[in-house]
């Protein structure tokens, strides 16, 4: 017996060690790479939930147009980790810390993969520190359009639908996962650099360079995220009666075709607030720039960006997805139409207040179109997408307007407006899929029936009938 105990003081003693090398016991799982979205299904990441970025960027346009950066994330852990992945795309990784430790990590694709000194444990907050560097590249969609790091004639234009974020920041870059943000961007003298949210500090350095730092207080999805890098004509206003700040960055070049139309905002916004409900964020604003490969408007929270001087039309559109889209954000990219539908309706509800054409003659329009001379409006029901590359097709768009007309129809003009407010409103800063939107209709108007707008329009195959 004597001769025992110190070996069962051995073998107690080894465990301790071993337990305290796997951080108390924690037996945790790698997050998974990807939450599965139908479109998307790299997009993402599992394990984790980022609640703020701290982003640290360098950009230079001319030569090698080399960005540097260093990217903070704040995020709580859904389940014991023992790693988790980030979404980057070709920018080079120059070293990682979790919790200020180095820890190891390899790259497969657009997966970053970190393994943390320490398993974290489950609901417990950590800082994940990435140092990075290289040329951010441009993608191609599904759909043949370009985004992420896009050159302009002067500087650059990051634009992220639907994952484009990453190829110039690590994240959860799916829009399930919302967070605030700071962005730092620090570049040549004589430029100037615009983000979301409103500019808290501009600095210059003994270098010749000159810091324009952003602060976004309500959480927003990777995918609107933007920075914007060239010379600007800047305008500062106020609008309305509480007086919300507006802050609009013009190309020079776009500055004289641009005005006409950027001088609508107050008026759009104020119109908006009374059809949508309160504006949901601390500012808003206006990008107009000179992308080399994108003709396409984008709704960037607090200041859309628009691919040269926009028309009235497209910036009630735009703006339209502060609330729906922005701030109602979709739980996958299945639900496309609660952005699309919406801003598309906003701009039927727009024409119909300001002598246009009436939402109905709009409707009856499209409907007019057989399957024959507009096949693409047919083609596929706005709550089912065919794949990835038609997310930003017509149905999703026209159609999905439809579906809310047909809803108006039924429930009526006053009932109609109160469910874009109120649905606006219940989701504030949240996300939400059809199968919500859906469910908030009924709860709405509990003694209609919607069954078959929902079998027919939402979901339906082909042109549906007239009832």
């Amino acid at each position: 017996m004597p001769r025992s105990v110190p070996v069962v003081l051995a073998v107690l003693l080894a465990l301790a060690l071993t337990l305290t090398a796997c951080d108390g016991g924690v037996h945790g799982t790698p997050g998974g790479s990807g939450v599965h979205d139908p479109y998307f299904p790299r997009a993402g990441n599992g394990g984790y939930d980022v609640g703020h970025y701290d982003l640290k960027l360098a950009y230079d346009p001319a030569g090698a147009h080399r960005l540097t950066g260093t990217a903070t994330l704040t995020a709580r852990a859904t389940q014991d980790l023992t790693a988790f992945d980030l979404d980057l795309d070709g920018l080079h990784v120059d070293g990682v810390t979790v919790e200020g430790r180095s820890a190891r990590w390899n790259r497969a694709g657009q997966e970053l993969t970190v393994r943390p000194h320490d398993d974290l444990r489950d609901h417990e907050t950590f800082h994940v520190t990435v140092r990075y560097s290289g040329t951010p590249q441009t993608l191609t969609d599904p759909d043949g359009s370009h985004e992420g790091w896009l050159r302009t004639a002067d500087g650059a234009l990051a634009l992220g639908e639907p994952v484009g974020s990453m190829t110039w920041f690590p994240g959860n870059d799916h829009p399930s996962d919302k967070a605030t943000y700071d962005i730092a961007i620090t570049v040549p003298k004589g430029l100037q650099a615009v983000s979301n949210g409103e500019l808290t500090r501009e600095t210059n350095s003994s270098r010749g360079r000159t810091t324009f730092t952003w602060h976004t207080a309500e959480p927003m999805a990777s995918y609107l995220a933007t920075v914007a890098v060239g010379h600007y004509d800047i305008s500062r206003s106020t609008i309305g009666k509480d007086r919300l700040p507006a802050y609009v960055a013009v190309d020079p070049a776009q500055t004289k075709a641009s005005r006409k139309v950027l001088a609508k905002l107050p008026e759009i916004i104020e119109w908006e607030e009374h059809t949508f409900g309160a504006y949901p964020f601390s500012s808003t604003g206006v990008i107009v720039d000179r992308p080399q490969d994108a003709e396409y408007a984008l709704e960037t929270q607090n200041r859309p960006v628009f691919p040269g001087a926009p028309d009235t039309t497209t910036l009630v559109h735009e703006l339209a997805h502060q609330w729906y889209g922005d701030s109602v954000t979709p739980s996958t990219w299945r639900d496309m139409w609660l952005n699309e539908g919406f801003a598309t309706y906003a701009e039927w509800l727009w024409a119909e207040d300001h002598g246009g054409d009436s939402a109905q003659k709009t409707f009856d329009t499209l409907y007019a179109h057989g399957e024959d001379d507009h096949p693409h409006l047919w083609s596929f029901p706005p709550g089912k997408p065919s794949d990835a590359a038609h997310i930003s097709d017509d149905p999703v768009y026209v159609r999905g307007a439809m579906v809310l007309h047909k809803i108006r129809q039924k429930v009526g003009d006053t009932a109609f407006r109160r469910i874009l407010r109120g649905w606006a409103a219940a989701h504030r800063h949240g996300n939400a899929d059809t199968g919500d939107f859906t469910a908030y209709v009924e709860k709405q108007a509990p003694d209609e029936d919607f069954g078959s707008i929902w079998r027919d329009w939402l979901y339906g195959d082909g042109k549906p009938e007239t009832r």
